[in-house]
């Protein structure tokens, strides 16, 4: 008899904790912090299920069959890939084609193209596992290595690799892929900074060297973690936490790559900008865009394409996807007014440059703060960054003296910390926030009386400070190997004549 009810207090406990870890899953409560995993496979399962024991018999709890991904979150994370790759593709590809002369058209195409291309498979090569793999605070380890261990041939499964929500999973290879399309449009983005001057097999080998040192040791620093099913009892806590990344285990927040995308390419760019010196005639001749009307088809592309960045860092078809979604919406359009506002009252005017530079302000500057931040939240990050970004174009600029062509700092570096900094202060549930998962055992958010924003805004700050120290020298470096082995800038002559028949043999119009 004693057998007996101690066996049905024991299936009772664990039915009462399995309805409780339900009850965390359908709540959706996913941290609203960066789109990360670790693959569920090297990670230990969510807490399984137990079923009463007979009568008779000793009292065991029966395994939990392992999570399966839900078909609506695979086809959510495919569609996010694709509208990256739409970003790059041809978004950024006219956005920043629009804004160079003519007779170098075609050359910035072919470099954010091939840039794109190379990254990718340089990703699925090694650069997967160095950013997603336990390894150290600074950087992975070779488990993923041509991407080895993500498909089971003999059984015919694949790996899976987790959310943000225990229990929850989707195939790991969706989550390379969609990985793979943010190091692509990172490295692309520096191209603006040097455009119409460099050698194409100059971005080619600096492109090598920069994503590898500098762009899979930050991804892994803010974005690699354990995940949560990892997080299985108070005592393994400490353990987990200390095998995540340094920037993840300090508590940053980066939902979508302000620090591993914006600020760390801007950076680079800025480096860029001052290592190959200024173009030809710069401050002299006009160098004036030569199709704003391609360039506001790039930013509209670049504008659709984000929804798939950002709310596609959620990992899953979730609340936190729908709250990045709207945030993408609202703080972009208050980021458009905000610069045309500006512009008016500094040139008289508001122009279509400057409306389209500004969509691209508010999109930077929302990126961190996207699944991390309320509507309103965003609303102010994004009228912020469109005056931010106006001064960072117009103010900043000339105070740096470099001939940053296509302002990649200006616009992603001032941008990136806006909003890197102000995600602190709006994450923070006083002001409409969602706040942070303060006890991943289980999956509890932090209260509004727990809530430092001072503390959370000097942790921002932290990430932002390593990020910049961390791709200045490593630009510097690899700017300079380039330098010393290909040189880095094309002739006067071939720059006079422009890159796109120099440099490519063809011209993007009739001549």
């Amino acid at each position: 008899m004693k057998k007996l009810l101690a066996s049905l207090a024991l299936g009772l406990t664990l039915l009462t904790g399995l309805s409780g870890v339900g009850a965390q899953t359908s709540a959706e409560t996913a941290a609203p912090v960066t789109a990360t995993v670790v693959a569920a496979a090297d990670t230990p399962a969510a807490t399984p299920a137990a079923a009463p024991a007979p009568a008779a018999a000793p009292a065991a709890a029966a395994e939990a069959p392992a999570p399966v991904p839900n078909k609506g979150d695979v086809a959510w994370i495919m569609v996010a890939t694709l509208l990256v790759i739409l970003m790059v593709l041809p978004g950024l590809a006219l956005f920043y084609g629009g804004l160079v002369r003519s007779k170098n058209m075609l050359s910035v195409l072919m470099q954010v193209m091939v840039t794109f291309s190379l990254i990718v498979v340089l990703w699925f090569v090694y650069g997967y596992s160095l950013a997603f793999t336990e390894g150290g605070a600074f950087i992975g380890g070779f488990d993923r290595l041509f991407m080895k261990g993500i498909w089971d041939n003999a059984a015919g499964t694949f790996a899976n690799a987790a959310t943000f929500s225990k229990g929850v999973v989707i195939p790991e290879i969706s989550f390379a892929a969609f990985q793979a399309t943010f190091a692509g449009i990172t490295c692309a983005l520096i191209v603006g900074a040097f455009a119409e001057r460099i050698k194409f097999g100059a971005v080619m080998l600096f492109m090598v060297l920069w994503f590898t040192f500098s762009y899979l040791p930050v991804a892994h620093m803010v974005w690699f973690w354990m995940g949560p099913d990892a997080y299985t009892a108070p005592d393994v806590v400490d353990a987990m936490t200390s095998k995540a990344g340094l920037i993840w285990q300090w508590g940053a927040l980066d939902f979508a790559g302000g620090t591993v995308v914006h600020i760390n390419a801007a950076v680079a760019g800025l480096v860029g900008a001052y290592m190959l010196g200024k173009r030809v005639g710069y401050g002299r001749e006009s160098m004036a865009p030569h199709s704003l009307t391609l360039t506001m088809v790039g930013a509209s592309l670049l504008w659709v394409g984000w929804f798939g960045f950002n709310a596609g860092s959620a990992l899953e078809a979730n609340g936190f996807a729908a709250l990045a979604f709207i945030n993408t919406l609202v703080a972009t359009a208050a980021a458009v007014l905000a610069w045309c506002t500006g512009e008016a009252l500094m040139r008289g005017k508001a122009s279509m440059l400057g409306a389209a530079s500004g969509a691209v302000a508010g999109l930077v500057a929302v990126t961190p703060a996207a699944g991390n931040v309320g509507i309103g939240g965003a609303l102010i990050i994004g009228l912020i960054g469109g005056f931010a970004c106006l001064w960072g174009v117009h103010g900043l600029k000339k105070m740096l003296k470099a001939d940053d062509s296509l302002d990649v700092f200006g616009v992603h570096g001032v941008g990136g910390i806006v909003g890197a900094l102000l995600t602190g202060v709006f994450n923070a549930p006083s002001l409409g926030g969602p706040g942070y998962v303060a006890d991943w055992v289980t999956a509890t958010m932090v209260t509004s009386a727990d809530y430092s924003i001072v503390a959370q805004v000097w942790t921002q700050a932290k990430a932002v400070l390593l990020t910049v120290v961390w791709s200045a020298v490593v630009s510097f470096v690899a700017f300079k190997i380039v330098d010393l082995t290909i040189g880095l800038r094309v002739s006067e002559e071939d720059e006079r004549e422009g890159l796109d028949i120099t440099s490519h043999g063809e011209s993007a119009y009739g001549r």
